[in-house]
């Protein structure tokens, strides 16, 4: 199947449909866009297209920033009023009408002179107005993102650019000045899919400073873990980060309609069909705010935090990593063992590490792998899509029930970086808990290093 067949199945049978339109200025020479989720974020999306608008202008000439101002039919007024606001303020900015009638708005009537007097391709998707909204069946976020997405695909089919590129971004995440090119430079026709570097904004408040600096952390403690397992699934899940080219979003059939969570599962498919880059010559920086919208994430991370609602100074024991490390090396060397033997030395590497392949029918899908796979190169291909990171993710969560429960997070990460091989920070701790100021110089090392 040809590339424009393929397109074309997948607009007709996966995408986010057609009841959304583009409202947008100029789109010409277009070839990366940005998709830019927006759900009552009034107070914080202006402040990102600043952010975005004070890259260069040659880098805005082929950048479309594109906002999916975004709510469901039950969502509370108060709500849909900001929504309401924010597409009347977008479409004053891209249609180029007088912003003076704003000027009662004396924190964003800035932003907008800034935003209007720059070069910035700008456009916006309602999907919050009566009979544009997210039906409730279709998730929250991951619908808004692939709404945009399926919209940056078809706009980018007309390009002639090599080139085509789908960014996510969100609506309270500020970036730097030459993310736009940078993003644009770092592809090549070998690259499928990439991660920027991010660093969480600091709160001015010690208490927030403590709440985002204890879960980014555990974001890179994680990614860490997974490192020294040799994991091809050790890579940052975060949606303010992911960028693809149009090709890969077609192979994987576009992003997912997930409340939450969109981001891991994107990814968990983008990583099957091509490795996943990071970008470090840039920088993403999202928000540190509390937040109940989704069940789980940054926002309500830190909202348990501050509320004290459980102990957050643990990570995953890192003897949980040695087990899917050796469990790996096993496997990278056993792919025409039988399932039967495969079992057995799961059991000696963790009886607990059997346990879980025996729930997950391992032994079901290892025969059915081998009787289609015959080559090695084919059968770890199969093994790495069966092992993905979801199922590498409920393994950890099996093992922390049923054999190693969570320690000290200082501990943990000492142990992880001596296993790496890393040098670690002096902590002179008097506690268990570092003063905040060391925890923040920990968290610039692993910046560094992640």
């Amino acid at each position: 199947m040809n590339k424009p067949s393929l397109l074309e199945d997948y607009l007709e049978k996966y995408s986010a449909g057609k009841n959304w339109n583009l409202v947008a200025g100029n789109i010409e020479n277009v070839s990366q866009v940005v998709i830019i989720p927006a759900y009552a974020e009034k107070e914080m999306l202006f402040s990102t297209l600043v952010s975005l608008a004070q890259n260069p202008s040659s880098s805005l000439e082929y950048s479309l920033i594109l906002c999916v101002i975004n709510n469901k039919s039950e969502t509370p007024p108060a709500q849909v009023s900001n929504n309401q606001t924010t597409i009347e303020y977008l479409d004053a900015l891209v249609r180029k009408k007088v912003l003076k009638k704003f000027n009662s708005d004396q924190r964003i009537y800035p932003q907008l002179l800034k935003i209007a007097d720059t070069k910035l391709k700008l456009g916006y998707i309602d999907a919050s107005s009566k009979g544009c909204e997210i039906p409730k069946r279709d998730g929250g976020v991951g619908m808004a993102r692939k709404i945009g997405m399926d919209m940056a695909l078809r706009l980018l089919k007309k390009s002639s650019s090599e080139k085509k590129l789908i960014i996510s971004l969100d609506a309270d995440t500020l970036v730097q000045t030459n993310y736009l090119s940078t993003i644009k430079n770092y592809f090549t026709p070998k690259i499928k899919t990439a991660i920027v570097a991010y660093e969480h904004q600091m709160p001015v408040d010690y208490e927030g400073q403590a709440a985002i600096c204890c879960y980014e952390i555990f974001l890179r403690y994680w990614v860490l873990g997974l490192k020294y397992a040799k994991s091809p699934w050790a890579f940052h899940s975060i949606g303010s980060t992911i960028v693809t080219s149009t090709d890969s979003y077609l192979k994987v059939r576009g992003m997912n309609k997930r409340e939450a969570g969109e981001d891991f599962y994107f990814l968990n498919k983008l990583a099957k069909i091509g490795s996943i880059d990071y970008i470090r010559d840039t920088c993403v920086f999202p928000s540190a705010r509390s937040s109940s919208r989704v069940p789980f994430g940054t926002g309500k991370r830190i909202e348990r935090f501050l509320s004290g609602q459980k102990q957050e100074y643990l990570l995953y024991n890192p003897k949980i990593f040695i087990v899917i490390s050796q469990w790996l090396e096993f496997m990278n060397n056993a792919l025409l063992i039988h399932e039967d033997e495969i079992l057995a030395q799961a059991h000696r590497i963790n009886p607990a590490l059997n346990s879980f392949l025996v729930n997950s029918r391992f032994a079901d899908a290892w025969s059915k792998i081998r009787r289609n796979a015959k080559e090695e190169k084919t059968l770890r291909h199969q093994f790495n899509d069966w092992f993905d990171g979801f199922k590498t993710f409920k393994l950890i969560n099996y093992l922390t029930k049923s054999a190693y429960p969570p320690i000290d997070m200082f501990d943990a990460l000492a142990e992880i970086l001596s296993l790496l091989g890393m040098p670690g920070l002096e902590i002179n701790a008097q506690t268990k808990i570092p003063k905040l100021e060391e925890q923040i110089e920990l968290l610039q090392y692993l910046r560094k290093i992640t």
